[in-house]
């Protein structure tokens, strides 16, 4: 399967404290190892063999210079740029982030050759699997009845009902750094399940159908270095040395 990609690299409203922290405009053009981060990305997304267009979204497109990427305007938030370069894209579409620094090309071979047959996909990894690999590393983790789990910003969209989850997301976008108040959007079966210790990630995937009205899957990564990304200084930190040692 080849794909279409799109990489997020705008600056979220209020700025970036981590770009003003590198020296830098936008996160996105932090190097590490001698390359921006969004280049570290597009260069995996190439190397999978598995991505044939890419598009990049960013509030100053002026400010990419990677060669044959189309460049798109971003949006006030990550859904509203995921909307927006959904309709201009069309499905299917695999979505990452230029924080994902530490990309590689297997990761994005195994994760499409692992996409479920259902609208909309995410990609997760356990912790014991992200702690394995990075014990210095520093995640926010979903705690369920069948593990902790971690985003590795990696997600694909097959086919066009994929809008209702883009808007399902921008309603609880906000709230992904808070686990019990995303559980009260899943209602509250969720909530129940989830105090009692007893929601699973099959159940907590079928609220979320239930919520935005698609079908959705997820596949469990088992690179744990997939669920790293570079939110803050510690974790450019971490990044920079894992390349620098390997």
């Amino acid at each position: 399967m080849t794909v279409t990609a799109l990489v997020l690299a705008g600056v979220r409203p209020g700025g970036d404290p981590l770009a003003e922290f590198a020296g830098v405009s936008h996160k996105a053009l932090i190097p590490i190892g001698g390359v921006a981060m969004l280049d570290r990305v597009v260069n995996a997304l190439r190397a999978s063999g598995r991505v044939g267009r890419i598009a990049v979204s960013i509030d100053r497109p002026e400010l990419v210079t990677t060669p044959d990427v189309e460049v798109f305007r971003s949006k006030a938030s990550l859904s509203e740029s995921v909307a927006d370069a959904f309709g201009r894209l069309g499905a299917p579409l695999f979505v990452t982030t230029a924080d994902h620094a530490l990309l590689e090309p297997e990761w994005v071979g195994y994760f499409l050759d692992h996409v479920p047959d259902v609208t909309v996909t995410a990609a997760l990894a356990r912790d014991t699997v992200v702690m394995a690999a990075t014990p210095d590393t520093k995640r926010t983790f979903m705690k369920l009845a069948d593990g902790g789990f971690s985003g590795c910003n990696m997600f694909f969209f097959r086919d066009m009902a994929a809008i209702k989850a883009i808007e399902m997301w921008r309603s609880v976008e906000a709230l992904r750094k808070r686990p019990l108040k995303l559980l009260k959007k899943l209602g509250p079966r969720a909530i129940l399940d989830y105090s009692l210790g007893r929601l699973t990630l099959a159940r907590g995937v079928a609220a979320i159908e239930r919520l935005s009205g698609v079908s959705a899957g997820v596949v469990e990564m088992p690179f744990g270095r997939a669920a790293v990304d570079v939110d803050k200084p510690a974790d450019l930190i971490l990044v920079r040395r894992l390349v620098e040692t390997t």
